[in-house]
């Protein structure tokens, strides 16, 4: 026979910002994991419970629901709700962690969700204050209202149609004129170019990568057995005439470049850069694979290499992580309608369709919010943190590689013998997340220069930490 147990003393204060569900799960969680309920004792009924803390039975049920979700507690059939017999552990303390490697997998791995690391200016994406959280919330509280049917089965192949519709309408005014079945929607940037490359490349073929480029990208390209070239990014955009050497010596399939505010170097393709990339393209026929994911972010006119391809040789690529929530994950892909067939085959065997719930948020977020408005907001307070970071390094000591006039990013040099795996390394230590430069560069070759995100990079502890490091190089 079932324990019954004596009603639980449970302090609930309707006054609280914390909701009444909250209180009331968090209270009886702590009194089954400090053993004052035993397990497989029965818990009060549901209305007995409403009725002795003065709240409504809806409240007890859904905070009895969470209990069963997170293991507590045993929902029995006709029965009741019972305390289970095997509880969850508790979390175990970081004490016994390994310490932090600083290798090429740093920012793929440990640095997402590492609460431990408290300074984060090597991390590439925006703090929460510079999220859209509102638009979030707006979004939600919109597609809560709709019908279910509405967003409950499996998206389109391509992705939520008015998404694409809407997305064609933002790059026409960037002189980028697209189909809807031009555009391919994708699980964020990275997932963008991973289909690419699966669909361009065959082990054994050339790519070329900006040197240093996209960190995240290498894994990929390395893991299919291509070969990869670095070509040098300058503060104008790629090295052309380092471009044309790589063209004529190995002919390669694709080149892989950021256009504008570079991940890590912050700079921007010129135009006259832009026109002969695309003049060596149709030369030495490659595609050139454009990641523009920081256009929003850029305080003026952002040019574009689709733009002027219109497409043909181009395949471009951008992302709502940086500009409304990293958690959405949604990007896409633009380019020709013969080639986005063949991206489309090549996500739908991978793992099917998108998430047409995070599709139709975004959608929404950018019809019915205020998003220009947010990127008008953001844009500003990523100029004035590039002015303020920039002067802060300059006065420690490093040198800036380039100033860019918005943006995250921040390319920075610390002295040339500075060992930047070992100062990493001692920064994690300390609480502080560092990005050195070789795990921008193919081949992670040693170089004296780190990418700092200026959204992240406001710190006294930092510019302390690097000051003493640079005086300690000189000395």
């Amino acid at each position: 026979m079932n324990q019954r147990p004596t009603l639980p003393v449970l302090t609930l204060d309707p006054a609280s910002t914390t909701p009444l569900v909250t209180q009331l799960h968090d209270a009886i969680a702590d009194q089954i994991s400090r053993g004052l309920w035993q397990p497989g004792m029965r818990l009060p009924s549901v209305r007995i419970l409403a009725k002795a803390c003065a709240i409504s039975t809806l409240t007890v049920t859904n905070a009895y629901n969470r209990l069963v979700a997170e293991g507590y507690v045993e929902a029995r059939r006709a029965s009741g709700y019972f305390v289970q017999a095997r509880l969850p552990e508790k979390p175990r303390s970081r004490v016994a962690e390994p310490p932090l490697s600083i290798d090429s997998l740093l920012l793929l791995q440990r640095v997402y969700g590492d609460d431990s690391l408290s300074i984060k200016p090597g991390s590439g994406w925006l703090p929460d204050h510079l999220l859209f959280t509102d638009g979030i919330k707006h979004g939600l509280a919109t597609l809560s209202r709709r019908q279910p049917n509405a967003f409950a089965r499996y998206g389109h192949a391509y992705g939520y149609a008015p998404l694409r519709q809407q997305i064609q309408t933002q790059l026409a005014a960037r002189n980028i004129d697209t189909a809807p079945e031009q555009i391919i929607l994708t699980h964020g940037a990275s997932h963008a170019l991973d289909l690419i490359a699966r669909t361009l490349l065959q082990p054994g073929d050339t790519v070329l990568v900006d040197d240093p480029g996209y960190c995240n990208l290498l894994p990929t390209l390395r893991h299919m057995g291509v070969n990869i070239v670095g070509i040098e990014f300058t503060p104008q955009g790629p090295n052309t005439q380092a471009l044309q050497r790589a063209a004529e010596q190995y002919k390669p399939k694709a080149f892989f470049t950021n256009t504008n505010l570079q991940n890590p170097t912050g700079a921007s393709c010129s135009p006259a850069t832009a026109f002969r990339i695309l003049q060596l393209a149709g030369l030495h026929d490659f595609y050139v694979v454009e990641d523009d994911i920081f256009a929003d972010l850029h305080p003026a006119t952002a040019h574009s290499l689709a733009a002027l391809d219109q497409l043909h040789r181009v395949l471009h690529i951008s992302s709502f992580s940086k500009t409304i929530s990293p958690s959405l994950r949604v990007g896409f892909i633009a380019c020709g309608s013969a080639l986005a067939e063949k991206l489309v085959f090549a996500k739908m065997a991978q793992g099917l369709t998108t998430s047409e719930i995070n599709e139709q948020l975004v959608h929404t977020i950018l019809v019915e919010g205020n998003h220009r408005s947010h990127l008008t907001r953001l844009r500003a307070r990523l100029s004035e943190a590039q002015q303020q970071v920039g002067d802060a390094l300059t006065a420690c000591g490093l040198q800036l590689f380039h100033r860019p006039t918005g943006g995250m990013f921040v390319w920075a040099g610390l002295p040339a013998e500075t060992d930047m795996q070992a100062l990493a390394a001692e920064a994690a230590r300390q609480g502080m997340l560092l990005a050195p430069g070789y795990l921008f560069t193919p081949d992670q070759s040693a170089t004296p220069w780190m990418r700092f995100n200026v959204a992240h990079a406001q710190s006294d502890e930092l510019y302390r930490f690097l000051q003493k490091t640079c005086l300690s190089s000189t000395s």
